[in-house]
């Protein structure tokens, strides 16, 4: 029986600790052999795979609007810029979703609570993110701390032709279409759940491309051209942590 996919994309009952919005996200992949990732992720979870293939992925983006659901959003640390280096899991066979190998914001704030709250591999960099005139998108970045580095990033990128739900079942659905995300702490394996409406994904043009983050995270992604999609945004809700083991 196949991993049931359409389930984690329903909101969860109950209500959301977080909400915020996600902007110009460029989702980037690679795929790679399954055995690069095995060590890099808990022995827990496993890897998934669309048709047999294992995957790295490389999605910058901006946030704003963070805010907890009862307080309106902080100036100065309610917007922020994200990239993060991922791999897609699940656990024995349900709740398919996101590790990350890293998770780089502009932020020092955010970094220091989403390292304590969610135990998630955040790291400061510095960043920009510039909006040209005919929709192009020029993203920069660079780890300051903790390490390893070099770890940076610089790319430029445009939506081409329409936009559309990604289809289930298919690999744009397989690599945009995540609602869970997967964190350990201290032994303990930790679960995690987003709502959002599906992404409009366009096909994207990168015509820059130069980026040190996923040697960083230990994959080695060959040089092969990514699997390139963008999608302009969505608002989000996010869920407080779950545990999965004692």
């Amino acid at each position: 029986m196949g991993i049931d996919r359409r389930t984690p994309t329903r909101r969860p009952e109950g209500r959301a600790a977080l909400r915020q919005r996600w902007s110009e996200l460029l989702f980037l992949h690679w795929p790679v052999p399954l055995a690069a990732l095995r060590s890099l992720v808990p022995a827990g979870l496993d890897i998934d795979t669309h048709e047999g293939t294992a995957y790295v992925g490389l999605v910058p983006f901006t946030m704003s609007g963070i805010r907890p659901v009862w307080a309106p959003p902080l100036p100065g640390l309610s917007s922020f810029h994200e990239v993060n280096v991922r791999t897609y899991v699940h656990l024995e066979g349900r709740d398919p979703g996101v590790w990350f190998m890293s998770l780089d914001a502009s932020s020092r704030v955010a970094v220091l609570i989403a390292r304590l709250t969610y135990h998630l591999p955040y790291r400061y960099a510095r960043m920009s993110l510039e909006r040209g005139p005919t929709g192009t998108v020029r993203y920069r970045s660079e780890r300051r701390w903790p390490g390893p580095r070099p770890a940076s990033c610089a790319m430029t990128y445009r939506p081409v032709g329409p936009a559309a739900p990604a289809l289930p079942d298919t690999l744009e659905h397989f690599l945009a279409e995540r609602y869970v995300l997967y964190a350990q702490h201290e032994g303990r394996l930790f679960r995690g759940h987003v709502h959002h409406a599906p992404y409009p994904l366009q096909t994207a043009e990168v015509t820059d491309l130069d980026e040190t983050l996923v040697a960083a995270a230990g994959i080695d992604r060959g040089t092969g051209a990514p699997i390139a999609h963008y999608a302009k945004g969505v608002s989000v809700e996010v869920f407080a942590l779950e545990t999965d083991s004692p």
